[in-house]
């Protein structure tokens, strides 16, 4: 059977950096650092102060008006704001496709946390008598989302999330890239979505050490590849892309951004929160992704690393990039872009996704900002795009996500051809 070709036709985000793709871009180039301290609730208890949130986020201004907002969690929120966005720029929306070939796949980490956190809270605060929301399970389920956007555009092929920590939503892309090579749909609307700046997601990474507490510091804290780093910085937001079989696009003139050629999933069965020391998962599964692209290592321009500024995550996904690409590694551009973006968890595979297909777009690779002073660990021979974003020609990029449970996925973006 012959494969299909897969192609973007879309993309929208709302995120630290922006709530549309161009001023995501565009400060994503300048270095632009989406950290503040936290607004969402009181943070005096808490080890760590700060996070990426959305800035001034208000729901009535993206047409979510008041009744609808008590229906719908945080996450769900941001996904069908960057999903609205990404349907009109494929123009799906207007055009008359069968709506049965049109499928939603989305992945989230921990869905809608801050309504079960305060459904809980005020069953706690009220007494013995329960009184939850009639909405609490519609609005906290990680796979409300994708069924939301079906709704909204009456797109009736595949939907269903993936959950797998913060590599969801590339495996939300990989699923979607497989079904419509296989001819099972023509278009896919991917990506991810999470609203993880919350009171239990904060408190339970500062229990389990895995955030930055540089209180003192926090524009500074995201810093991958520094000696100095001490753990991620907790983003927000969602990234949508609209996969498309190539064909179909063609036949219907959309504008193309880019090609999707391969994908692939490992686990490193290792531990629950840490990384094979070695990168030995995700040395797999980028090797994996090259062969389902049927590309060879020195085909890949620039890497979008994992890279959240933890101390063992950063050092074992370079050896595994110095594993896979042999010489070729002191030829790519790797960066970081969680040090201006944060960790969005489940939605950070779509993020970086964009990032990495505005470097194709626009022959600019972003940079990893707050390196300050060398780790011995770490081999700066490498080229981790510091500081400032580099002009180049990328061809080809590369996007690895990792997650708690030993999760790995890599996805593969190219110029079209």
């Amino acid at each position: 059977m012959e494969l299909k070709r897969v192609v973007v036709t879309g993309i929208g985000t709302i995120n630290p950096l922006g709530d549309n793709v161009q001023d995501f871009f565009k400060n994503l180039d300048e270095g632009v650092n989406g950290c503040g301290p936290i607004t969402r609730f009181d943070t005096t208890l808490f080890k760590t102060k700060f996070a990426c949130e959305i800035k001034n986020f208000e729901p009535s201004k993206y047409g979510i008006d008041r009744k609808e907002e008590r229906k719908l969690d945080l996450y769900s929120q941001f996904a069908l704001i960057a999903a609205e966005q990404a349907v009109k720029d494929s123009n799906i929306d207007s055009e008359k496709i069968d709506p049965d070939r049109i499928g939603v796949i989305l992945g989230s980490g921990i869905g809608g946390i801050n309504t079960l956190y305060s459904e809980v809270e005020g069953y706690v605060e009220g007494g013995k008598v329960p009184r939850f929301s009639p909405f609490i399970i519609p609005k906290m389920i990680p796979d409300i989302a994708p069924g939301l956007v079906s709704m909204k555009y009456n797109f009736r092929g595949p939907n269903y999330a993936t959950v797998s920590a913060c590599a969801s939503s590339t495996h939300a892309m990989a699923d979607a890239l497989m079904y419509i090579k296989l001819g099972k749909a023509d278009i896919i609307v991917t990506g991810g979505s999470e609203a993880g700046i919350s009171i239990p997601s904060i408190g339970g990474f500062n229990s389990a050490q895995a955030l930055s507490t540089r209180n003192d510091d926090p524009l500074h804290a995201s810093r991958p590849f520094d000696k100095n780093r001490d753990g991620f910085v907790m983003g927000e937001g969602s990234g949508i892309l609209v996969f498309e079989e190539y064909e179909h696009a063609k036949a219907r003139g959309a504008r193309i951004y880019c090609e999707v050629t391969g994908a692939a999933m490992t686990a490193d069965a290792y531990h629950i929160t840490a990384p094979h020391p070695e990168g030995l998962g995700a040395k797999e599964v980028m090797k994996l992704a090259l062969e389902d692209a049927g590309m060879k290592p020195e085909d890949i321009d620039y890497i979008n690393v994992h890279g959240t500024s933890t101390p063992l995550g950063d050092i074992a996904e370079l050896k595994a990039v110095k594993a896979v690409f042999g010489e070729h590694a002191y030829k790519l551009n790797i960066s970081a872009t969680k040090s201006m973006t944060g960790h969005l968890l489940g939605a950070t595979g779509a993020i970086e996704a964009l990032a990495c297909i505005h470097a194709i777009k626009d022959s600019i690779v972003p940079p990893t900002i707050n390196f300050e002073e060398e780790d011995p660990e770490i081999d700066y021979k490498l080229n981790l795009t510091l500081n400032h974003a580099q002009k180049r020609e990328v061809n080809a990029a590369l996007n690895n996500t990792f997650g708690f449970g030993g999760h790995n996925s890599s996805i593969i973006f190219r110029k079209i051809k």
